[in-house]
């Protein structure tokens, strides 16, 4: 493919390799320059120029390394800057959370808004926009915060960030990153939650390595989830594959928003472990203390102990279809599991075909209350990621002539 005129070859390739080095930093952690010469390929002179370059960018910084184990000058270790940094926005039925999320995954603040009732659109950006703005001292110890990421229960056209359906929160195509952007004054990006989950997981959690997984979390507005086949996430033909919570579990169940009886989210839900817990909200951290308090509970036992049993009737299904090498439960369902993991794990080995239930491997999501947060920041740092250079000359020279 030829150049651009005025654009030489040699100043793309050197783009692409920043891009490469970054997103490394990014998702691997702080590198020595000789683990990075090694898994690029690249030689030492050619790390040496491009970790210089994210440096001057302010995209990068280098440490002393620490005392050598052999002979031999040490190589510096090189740091993605965590303080180039993105807003995070999840909006639930129960509680709009933010976070501040640097690179490297690192969140350095999470606040949690409760409402009183779903948020609207316009409700959701207005209760952003007051918590970022609580969120000064903060913001000030930013190198730069260049853009907004939202994760959100529902349908989410990927070619404008528009939610297309979100039936829980009652959004029905509504421009949701315009309005972010417009009361932020930030570049804004959307994505299905859940979607965003398996990405973080992929990424910084639990499915580091893994090329076969299924995620499932559970919120206040439902159960999502999120398929990787063969190191690829599935997104389906218009992007909108993962709608786990919709597997039937219950022939003779609830009835559904979605029109059917008997789905995951409407037979497994938090709503149904608070009500038995005499709680009407509650964060994860909040959930687990009572559910733990309440193990001795009969009553308690006895509903966490249906939720599990048709969960496990929903993973069955899962590993059957996906052959998973794991399967990762964020949110409500982490903390369920954690409940009483062994009665899960017996149902999917009991229930799954040619003994793959045995084999799968069952754990909670690594990143916690963090995890939506930190999938929500990866759609916000990928234009920075795929070509650092360009992006950040560009913010650069906006807030010099801003």
């Amino acid at each position: 493919m030829p150049t651009k005129p005025g654009k030489p070859r040699s100043e793309g390739i050197r783009a692409q390799n920043l891009a490469r080095v970054l997103t490394l930093l990014h998702r691997s952690g702080p590198l020595s320059r000789a683990e990075l010469t090694r898994l690029t390929g690249f030689n030492r002179s050619t790390v040496g120029a491009l970790t210089t370059e994210l440096g001057r960018l302010g995209l990068a910084y280098e440490t002393e390394p620490a005392a050598p184990a052999r002979a031999g000058r040490p190589s510096p270790r090189v740091h993605a800057n965590e303080r180039i940094a993105v807003l995070a926005v999840h909006p639930d039925v129960d509680a709009v959370t933010v976070g501040l999320v640097g690179l490297g995954g690192k969140v350095h603040r999470r606040i949690r808004h409760e409402t009183e009732r779903c948020p609207s659109v316009a409700e959701a950006v207005d209760i952003t926009r007051t918590v970022v703005g609580g969120m000064a001292s903060s913001l000030a110890l930013m190198d730069r915060v260049i853009g907004i990421g939202a994760a959100v229960p529902g349908l989410v056209d990927s070619s404008d960030g528009s939610v297309r359906l979100a039936p829980h929160l009652k959004w029905e195509d509504e421009p949701l990153t315009t309005a972010l952007q417009d009361a932020l004054g930030l570049p804004a990006y959307a994505g299905n939650d859940a979607t965003l989950g398996t990405l973080a997981e992929s990424v910084f959690g639990a499915a580091v390595g893994k090329a076969n997984v299924v995620y499932l979390n559970g919120s206040a507005s439902g159960i999502g989830g999120g398929a990787v086949v063969g190191g690829v996430p599935l997104g389906g033909a218009a992007g909108f594959a993962g709608e786990l919570g919709h597997t039937l579990v219950r022939t003779d169940g609830l009835p559904c928003h979605c029109g059917r009886r008997g789905c995951l989210e409407t037979e497994v839900n938090l709503g149904g472990l608070l009500e038995t817990l005499g709680l009407g909200h509650a964060d994860l951290d909040e959930l687990e203390a009572a559910m733990e308090a309440a193990k001795d509970s009969a009553a308690f036992r006895a509903v966490a102990g249906r939720q599990l049993d048709l969960l496990g009737e929903a993973v069955v299904n899962f590993v059957n279809v996906f052959n998973p090498r794991a399967v990762l439960l964020g949110g409500f369902l982490g903390a369920l599991w954690a409940f009483d993991p062994e009665r899960l794990h017996r149902a999917v080995a009991a229930g799954a075909i040619g003994g793959l239930g045995g084999s799968v491997e069952i754990r909670r999501a690594a990143l916690g209350a963090d995890l939506l947060l930190v999938g929500a920041a990866e759609l916000a740092f990928s234009p920075l990621l795929s070509d650092p250079a360009a992006l950040s000359n560009a913010i650069s020279s906006a807030e010099q002539h801003g």
